[in-house]
């Protein structure tokens, strides 16, 4: 019988997410809602517990107290076990790898010893921040048939390939080129970051690239094209959607498509988006109020109108009041007379001045203190 595989999973979950203006100011990107109900962290969560993996370590930086308290210890995943299940990796100090990373290659490195301990074959390595399915049991699948050091998932992009990290293939799938967030993209094949490593090839690959370049940053520019160089490296090819949810446009888009039925599919029984809900009642619509083509999450109150919109938890829309193509998240208020048009509004935000907020072909930020965020604006046609 083959002896079975030693698999780790490391989702780095401790981005600042500044792209996202005021809604990163008091939470880490992955603790983002998504659909009203869920958080970003479980899509990466219930695809590794969907894929029957229970070895995964959350690595935090920035704002880990915004995370922790919907973690829960892992039991909405199934997580929360004595040997294995989930574990949280903060920075630290005393020892090698103290302080505080500068990107992503450098948190795997000043995670280094705890990794080795854990003796991984592979170590699949995921990002937080991005809304797709995958069954990580089919990329450990095409790693071992191409005998690969590392398989990096890609998929063919809608939006500007210089966003990401953009890979070349040969026709048999081998990584032949790889450019991060080149000026001048050579094709649409990008990498959605989720990465599965031969175990001692990347703790190798992380101590010779720390002594080398006498530090690390994003994997993107130094261990990533260090494999593609020195290592096989191939493509796992995700045919289904994915939407990376770094910006303001690219995280109304998803919600927009999710609502016409073109997005990602969260209730599909067979791959269930599981994730710690919120314990309130159910939504509530009054007489007199209009609501098509939307998602209300558990606790909202909806007098007004609505339309093509995620409305969060707590959320509260007067009679006259109108909501379109906007996202509201947690304890809204939106009072008669203020109309919202493809807004994205942060947590506890109360919108009282009769008007029209927000333009039809723009995406607007709103903070929690009910004032439009300057520092973020765009046309969410251009993602």
């Amino acid at each position: 019988m083959k002896p079975q595989r030693r698999i780790l999973c490391v989702i780095l979950a401790g981005g600042k997410g500044s792209r996202l203006g005021v809604l990163t100011d008091h939470r880490v990107k992955p603790s983002l809602r998504v659909a009203g109900s869920y958080r970003l962290i479980d899509v990466a969560l219930s695809n590794v517990a969907n894929s029957g993996l229970s070895d995964v370590w959350i690595v935090e930086q920035y704002l880990p107290h915004s995370l922790n308290q919907h973690l829960s210890g892992g039991r909405p995943w199934d997580l929360d076990r004595i040997h294995g299940g989930l574990h949280l990796l903060a920075p630290f100090t005393g020892a090698t790898g103290e302080g505080f990373a500068e990107g992503n290659s450098d948190s795997l490195w000043r995670h280094r010893e705890r990794i080795a301990g854990f003796e991984p074959d592979l170590v699949v390595v995921l990002s937080a921040d991005h809304l797709y399915a995958l069954d990580v049991r089919d990329v450990v699948a095409t790693h071992e048939r191409h005998g690969a050091a590392l398989t990096m998932v890609t998929t063919r992009t809608d939006a500007d390939p210089s966003d990401h990290g953009v890979v070349v293939t040969d026709d048999e799938g081998v990584v032949t080129e790889f450019a991060y967030k080149p000026d001048e993209p050579a094709d649409d094949l990008v990498a959605v970051e989720v990465f599965c490593f031969d175990g001692p090839a990347l703790l190798e690959a992380l101590d010779l690239l720390h002594e080398r370049l006498g530090g690390l940053g994003d994997y993107g520019e130094d261990l990533v094209p260090y494999f593609v160089a020195q290592h096989r490296t191939v493509e796992h090819r995700l045919e289904g959607y994915w939407r990376d949810m770094g910006t303001p446009e690219s995280y109304w888009i998803a919600h927009q498509q999710l609502l016409d039925g073109t997005g990602a599919r969260l209730d599909d029984p067979a791959w269930p988006v599981r994730s710690a809900q919120p314990q309130q009642l159910p939504a509530r619509v009054l007489a007199g109020a209009q609501v098509a083509d939307s998602l209300l999450a558990p606790g909202s109150h909806v007098a007004g109108t609505v339309r093509r919109s995620v409305v969060g938890p707590g959320v509260v829309v007067e009679a006259g009041a109108v909501v379109e193509e906007s996202v509201l998240l947690d304890g809204v208020h939106v009072a008669s007379g203020v109309t919202l048009r493809r807004c994205l509004v942060d947590d506890g935000a109360r919108l009282a001045q009769p008007g029209v907020v927000g333009e039809a072909d723009a995406v607007t930020v709103i903070g929690p203190d009910g004032q439009v965020d300057a520092s973020v604006a765009g046309d969410p046609s251009a993602d």
